[in-house]
C-alpha cells in the first residue's frame, strides 16, 4: 500500500500540499486529477524522491519499484526494442553476467532467475508494447536518434511499461500519442497488473482506466473510488450536502445568538444564555466546498453562413514537392459540419488539414472553395509562433489597431485574459494559457470553417468542458484532430479516416474504430469496410446535425429563459426577505404595498417564463 501522511510542501510562498495523506490500496489503478498547477506533478517529484517535503511522509512496502516515464527522451545509436529491453536493468544484468560467468552453478541459477521473470519472451513482449504505440517491425529496428523528439517520448514510454514496476507514475501520457496509440494504451491500463497512478485531463482514460480517483485540491487529497463519472456525481453531491449543513449550522447558530442576546441579562436565564455560549464557542464551522469557475472559450461564428458545400474535393491529391501524400480524394464539406479525422500519425492527416485550410494546395484534381470562405487554423505547434515577450493585450492589438485600448482590453477579456493576466508576457503563461491566446486569435476573424489540430493539450478536465461547449455552439464547419476520445464523441457528427494514401468517410462508430484498433486489422480501404451496418451509423449521425443545426435557435432560446428564471427568482427571494423583515408593514406601509405588487408580477412573469421552458424544452426532446 502507498500511504501519503501528513504531507506538506511549499513552493516560495505557496502552499501546494496541506497536510495531505491518503492511502492507495495495493493494485489500485487510481486517477490523479486537480486543476493545472494544482501540484499534481509536484506530488509525483516527492513520491520519487526528487523533492524533500517540509513534513510528513510517504512509505510503500520495502522493495517495491516505482517507475515513472523518463524526462529526457532516450536518443542513443541503439535500436527502439533494443532500448525499451535495456529497461529491464535485471533482465540485461543477468544476461551480461550470463555470458562472462565461468561458474556452472552461478548460470544454473541466473537461468532459473531468467525463466522465473520471463526474460526469454521479454523481447516479444518488448516487441508487442512498441507496436501499439505506433512503432511497426520496421521502426523498432532502426536507431533510437532517427527519431524526433514526440516519437522518442513514446519509446520512452514504451520501456516503464515494460518494466511493469510494482508502482507505476504516469504523468499526461497520451499526450505524446495520436488516437491509435491512445486507444491502445486505454486498453493497456486497463489490464495493468500492478498500482498505477496516473495524472491525466482525458476523461476517456479516467472512467476507462481507472479504479480510484485521488483529488488534489487546495493542498488536500481526497480518495474516491470509481471513475471519473463517479467521482464527479459523488463529489457534487458531497458539496450539496455539505452547502446543506452549512445553512442548517448557521440557522442554529442564529438562534443560539438570538436567544443569548436576548437573556444574558436575566439572571433566570443567565446559566441556559452560559451553555448556549459554550455550545458556539464548541461549534466548528463547515467550510464550504467551492469549485473554481472555469473560463469560457469564445469562438466566434461567421454573421452569414455560406452555401453549401464550402468545401468540394474532386480526385484531389496533396503532398509536398513532387510527393504525393494523399490521392483519389472526393469528399464535401458543408457549412455546419463537425468532422473528426481518424488515422494513425504519419497517414497524413495534418497535410490534409492544411489542404482544406489552403496552407498547401492541390496538385492534381479539383479542390472548389466558396466564395469569401474563411478558415481558422490551429496546432499546437504554432504555440512556438506566439511571441514570447508580448502580452495577451499585444497579441489582441495587433488584430484591432484601430480600436481602442479599452476595446482592446474588452476583447483580450473575452479570450480568457482579464486585468490580472492581460499584460503578462507570455513566456509566463501556462501551457493553458497560450493554448487559450493561440485558439482565440485563430477564431478571432469569426471564420467560417475551424480547423482544429490537437486543441486539449495543456488543458485541463474542466477547460476541455468550456472547449467542447464552445465548438458546440460556434455556428461554422469545424474538423477536429484529437487524441481524445471524449472530445471526438461530444462534438463529431461525421467521421473521416486518413489512411492508405486517401481520405474516405468512415462509417462506423468510435466502438468499431477501437476494434478495428486493437485487433491490428488493416485500416479499411473503401467505405464502410469492416464496419457492418456502418452506413446506418453514419446516416444517424447526418440525421443528429441536421438535427441540431434545426435545434440551435430553440437552445439558445432556452438558455435565454433559464437565465430569465433564474433573475425573477432571485428578485422574489429578495422581495421576500425584505417582507419578512417584522417592521417593514409599520414603518412604511406604502413601501410594503410596492414591495407586494412587485412580487405578485415577478410570481406571474415566473410562472410564465416556466410555461415557456416547459414547451420548448418539450419540443428539444421531441425533435431530439
Amino acid at each position: 500500500m502507498l500511504q501519503i501522511n501528513d504531507l506538506m510542501y511549499r513552493l516560495g510562498d505557496r502552499l501546494i500540499l496541506d497536510h495531505a495523506d491518503a492511502a492507495i490500496p495495493p493494485g489500485a489503478r487510481v486517477g490523479l486529477v486537480g486543476r493545472n498547477g494544482a501540484g499534481k506533478t509536484t506530488l509525483f517529484k516527492l513520491l520519487l524522491g526528487e523533492l524533500a517535503s517540509e513534513s510528513g511522509s510517504v512509505s510503500l512496502p520495502r522493495g517495491q519499484r516505482i517507475g515513472a516515464v523518463a524526462q529526457e527522451a532516450p536518443g542513443g545509436p541503439e535500436s527502439l526494442l533494443d532500448v525499451v529491453l535495456a529497461a529491464d536493468r535485471e533482465r540485461a544484468a543477468l544476461i551480461a553476467e550470463a555470458e562472462t560467468t565461468n561458474d556452472n552453478l552461478r548460470r544454473a541459477e541466473i537461468e532459473t532467475r531468467l525463466v522465473d521473470i520471463g526474460a526469454h519472451s521479454a523481447p516479444a513482449r518488448a516487441a508487442s508494447i512498441l507496436h501499439g504505440l505506433g512503432f511497426d517491425a520496421e521502426a523498432q529496428a532502426r536507431a533510437c536518434s532517427s527519431f524526433s523528439g514526440g516519437w522518442r517520448m513514446r519509446v520512452a514510454l514504451a520501456a516503464v511499461l515494460f518494466t511493469e514496476p510494482d508502482l507505476l507514475l504516469l504523468d499526461e501520457p497520451t499526450n505524446y500519442l495520436d488516437l491509435e496509440g491512445t486507444l491502445w494504451l486505454y486498453d493497456y491500463l486497463a489490464r495493468y497488473p500492478n498500482t498505477a497512478l496516473i495524472i491525466s485531463h482525458d476523461r476517456e482514460l479516467l472512467d476507462a482506466c481507472v479504479d480510484h480517483i485521488l483529488h488534489l485540491d487546495r493542498g488536500k487529497l481526497a480518495l474516491y473510488r470509481g471513475g471519473f463519472t463517479s467521482f464527479d456525481r459523488q463529489r457534487r453531491e458531497k458539496m450539496a450536502l455539505v452547502a446543506k449543513a452549512r445553512v442548517k449550522q448557521e440557522a442554529e447558530r442564529k438562534h443560539l445568538q438570538s436567544f443569548v442576546d436576548r437573556f444574558r441579562a436575566k439572571a433566570s436565564k443567565a446559566k441556559q444564555a452560559q451553555s448556549r455560549v459554550k455550545r458556539l464557542e464548541r461549534m466548528e464551522p463547515i467550510a464550504a466546498i467551492t469549485e473554481e469557475e472555469s473560463i469560457p472559450f469564445r469562438l466566434p461564428g461567421p454573421e452569414r453562413p455560406l452555401s453549401p458545400p464550402i468545401i468540394a474535393m474532386e480526385g484531389g491529391a496533396v503532398g509536398y514537392g513532387e510527393r504525393i501524400v494523399l490521392d483519389r480524394i472526393n469528399l464535401t464539406l458543408l457549412p455546419d459540419d463537425r468532422i473528426a479525422l481518424l488515422g494513425s500519425n504519419g497517414n497524413g492527416k495534418s497535410t490534409f488539414a492544411k489542404l482544406l485550410s489552403g496552407r498547401l494546395d492541390a496538385m492534381k484534381g479539383t479542390v472548389t472553395r466558396a466564395a469569401k470562405l474563411q478558415v481558422a487554423y490551429f496546432a499546437q505547434h504554432q504555440l512556438d509562433e506566439l511571441n514570447p515577450a508580448a502580452t495577451p493585450l499585444r497579441h489582441v492589438a495587433a488584430l484591432m489597431p484601430e480600436a481602442t485600448e479599452a476595446q482592446q482590453r474588452s476583447r483580450a477579456a473575452s479570450l480568457g485574459f482579464p486585468a490580472a493576466k492581460v499584460e503578462t508576457p507570455v513566456a509566463q503563461l501556462s501551457g493553458g494559457e497560450k493554448a487559450r491566446l493561440l485558439l482565440g486569435l485563430a477564431a478571432f476573424g469569426a471564420p467560417h470553417l475551424l480547423i482544429l489540430d490537437e486543441p486539449t493539450n495543456h488543458l485541463d478536465i474542466d477547460s476541455r468542458q468550456a472547449l467542447i461547449e464552445a465548438i458546440n455552439d460556434y455556428s461554422g464547419a469545424v474538423v477536429l484532430i484529437s487524441h481524445d476520445r471524449f472530445l471526438i464523441e461530444a462534438c463529431a457528427d461525421r467521421l473521416w479516416l486518413v489512411s492508405n494514401g486517401s481520405v474516405k468517410p468512415y462509417d462506423g462508430d468510435m466502438d468499431d474504430y477501437r476494434r478495428l484498433v486493437l485487433s491490428g486489422g488493416a485500416t479499411p480501404s473503401r467505405d464502410n469496410a469492416a464496419v457492418p451496418g456502418g452506413g446506418e451509423k453514419a446516416d444517424r449521425r447526418r440525421e443528429a446535425a441536421r438535427t441540431r443545426t434545426a435545434l440551435a435557435p430553440l437552445r439558445k432560446r432556452v438558455e435565454a429563459l433559464e437565465a430569465r428564471m433564474e433573475k425573477l427568482g432571485d428578485g422574489i427571494a429578495k422581495i421576500d426577505a425584505a417582507l419578512a423583515a417584522p417592521d417593514t408593514f409599520s414603518k412604511n406601509p406604502e413601501k410594503a404595498a410596492e414591495l407586494a405588487k412587485m412580487r405578485a408580477d415577478a410570481a406571474v412573469a415566473l410562472a410564465k417564463a416556466e410555461e415557456e421552458w416547459l414547451a420548448a424544452s418539450a419540443e428539444i426532446e421531441a425533435a431530439s
